[in-house]
């Protein structure tokens, strides 16, 4: 079933949908291996759990949620990768989304496979947002195992024509590749493209020029506030919306949402976390998240006091006591 992970504090489509475990990308910055994630691709998410969550069924991460609540597909493996023209698990979640118009927004390097016809003709049918993780040329070095920069974004072009829109990826973003991403903004625009997403790049050792922030070492917020307003102002010149996926500075981007997907009919997102609290002055619960308990927060509370209490309690008040945890505040200020 569909999963929730401690990014639930922090993300508007908290749950996601993988087909595969494992990717073949190869890319040297990729978060999943950090957590462990092995490379080795098998099949994981099927169409008859799909369909089983489409038709409402919840685990316990999961039943905070009552409402169709787009689901994130791409969250740990790439769906498109080389494998799926062998195990075709993704075409035929394709099939059930398209006939029950779920929501979606999938995360993808794979536009070669996505590209192809068939999958095409089922996107078409889809109420789906198509997002494309395509940083830099520079970047193709780092992603041995998937299609060039150049040819995901020749690939748009014709995607952009099968779904609600495209959003491409600047995810990690590093300074080195600043102004190939202003110069590609005209493009993007030409081939179909709504808007970017950005987000600076994490590194889990100590480097020169970064600082510590939780458990991660990244820009100092204002380096990348001075990168992204650069950024955000050619976005606008050209007519290229712009989102921020950096938590520390999402409120730059158009929506709080930096999924580019909040003003879409029938994309309803989760707003209940800490990032929405503290721009809007407060967290707004469903009736269902003050009933049910805490499970999508277990990986977060890993000693036996941590364990009982998000147990015991609702998704409302184990959410409002991370919002109350002045590190957790801190990381986002």
């Amino acid at each position: 079933m569909p999963r929730c992970g401690s990014q639930v504090i922090l993300c508007d489509l908290p749950i996601r949908f993988d087909t595969y475990s494992g990717c073949s990308h190869l890319c040297k910055y990729c978060f999943a291996v950090r957590k462990g994630i092995d490379r080795a691709i098998t099949k994981d998410e099927s169409p008859n759990t799909l369909r089983n969550w489409i038709g409402g069924k919840r685990t316990g991460e999961t039943e905070w949620c009552d409402w169709d609540i787009p689901l994130h597909w791409g969250g740990m493996s790439d769906p498109f990768q080389p494998i799926e023209l062998e195990m075709k698990v993704s075409f035929e979640c394709l099939k059930v989304f398209a006939e029950t118009k779920y929501p979606f927004v999938v995360s993808t390097k794979g536009t070669r496979i996505l590209a192809r016809s068939e999958y095409l003709e089922l996107l078409d049918a889809c109420n789906a947002v198509v997002q494309v993780s395509l940083v830099s040329p520079k970047f193709d070095i780092l992603e041995p195992g998937a299609p060039p920069f150049e040819e995901r974004l020749s690939d748009i072009i014709e995607i952009s024509k099968h779904c609600k829109r495209v959003i491409v990826r600047i995810q990690p973003y590093i300074r080195e590749v600043r102004q190939d991403i202003l110069d590609n903004i005209p493009r993007y625009v030409k081939n179909g493209i709504y808007g970017i997403t950005i987000e600076g790049i994490k590194y889990f050792q100590k480097r020169r020029g970064f600082i510590k922030v939780g458990a991660d070492y990244v820009y100092p917020k204002e380096v990348l506030a001075g990168d992204f307003e650069q950024i955000r102002d050619v976005c606008r010149k050209n007519g290229l919306h712009f989102f921020c996926a950096e938590n520390r500075l999402r409120d730059m981007g158009e929506s709080l949402c930096c999924c580019g997907i909040a003003d879409l009919e029938g994309f309803r997102t989760n707003c209940a976390n800490i990032v929405h609290g503290l721009a809007e002055g407060g967290i707004n619960y469903t009736d269902r998240m003050k009933k049910v308990s805490g499970a999508c927060f277990k990986a977060m509370g890993q000693d036996t006091i941590s364990s009982c209490y998000i147990r015991d309690h609702s998704f409302a008040e184990v959410m409002d006591l991370f919002a109350k945890d002045r590190k957790v505040v801190e990381s986002l200020s």
